[in-house]
């Protein structure tokens, strides 16, 4: 087999990023395009945890640069499959015949479990805020900028959306011969321990029901990992 050169590798990268960089493009178009219902669709757990209530902006430029990030946001979750594509196709050269095969169904189970992430993160998502808002007290009114808002929003979704995927790389390290099985077994509690610690980052809420609801679904996907590692990769 013939060993690509630096300057290939450096080249094939290139175009990669290339596409990439579109696939965003397009996706942010999109985004652009349907900004005032993505803007709804955010808005609502806000307007759950404060009925009655808009989100304010308090700069003349600043209701633009909320619809740009918007849609750059949107465009990097619309171009999500591809750009995980692209790194398969990047790494692919590397990989046996044999490994080849796990690719396209891993990149289309990753696309899944990024969405559901983001799926459960959105419906945390007002439980959360509702905790963090009341916190205060009648003696604090929130009166929260969109920009802040939205900034706190979309990090909370990106965290959920990344937060699951780790079960496809316990079935990676599996598969590769990194971890086993039984190694997975035998360490449950601490997987419980490190599941709780990283679902608490992840939703610095402080509401206990805020973190079952990241906490819990990581631990199963952490079970259904141990099983594909041992039934799918045994067969």
């Amino acid at each position: 087999m013939q060993t690509a050169t630096y300057a290939e590798h450096i080249g094939e990268l290139r175009g990669r990023l290339i596409k990439v960089s579109v696939a965003v493009l397009v996706g942010s178009v999109v985004g652009f395009v349907f900004n005032e219902q993505i803007l709804d669709f955010l808005a609502e757990p806000y307007q759950l945890a404060v009925p009655d209530s808009n989100l304010n902006f308090f700069r003349p430029g600043e209701a633009f640069s909320i619809v740009m990030k918007l849609s750059l946001w949107t465009g990097a979750v619309v171009a999500s499959p591809i750009i995980l594509y692209q790194l398969w196709a990047f790494v692919s050269p590397a990989l046996t015949r044999r490994e080849k095969r796990w690719a396209i169904p891993m990149t289309g189970i990753f696309v899944a479990l990024f969405l559901a992430g983001i799926a459960v993160g959105y419906l945390a998502l007002s439980r959360g805020l509702t905790f963090l808002l009341e916190f205060g007290g009648d003696s604090l009114q929130p009166v929260i900028g969109a920009d802040l808002y939205l900034k706190f929003a979309m990090r909370f979704l990106l965290a959920f959306g990344i937060a699951f995927e780790f079960p496809v790389f316990l079935f990676a390290m599996t598969a590769f011969g990194i971890l086993s099985t039984k190694q997975l077994r035998a360490n449950r509690r601490w997987a419980v321990v490190i599941i709780l610690i990283v679902a608490a980052v992840i939703t610095p809420t402080g509401d206990p029901l805020t973190l079952l609801m990241l906490s819990v679904p990581m631990y199963l996907l952490y079970e259904i990992a141990i099983l594909a590692g041992r039934f799918i990769l045994k067969k």
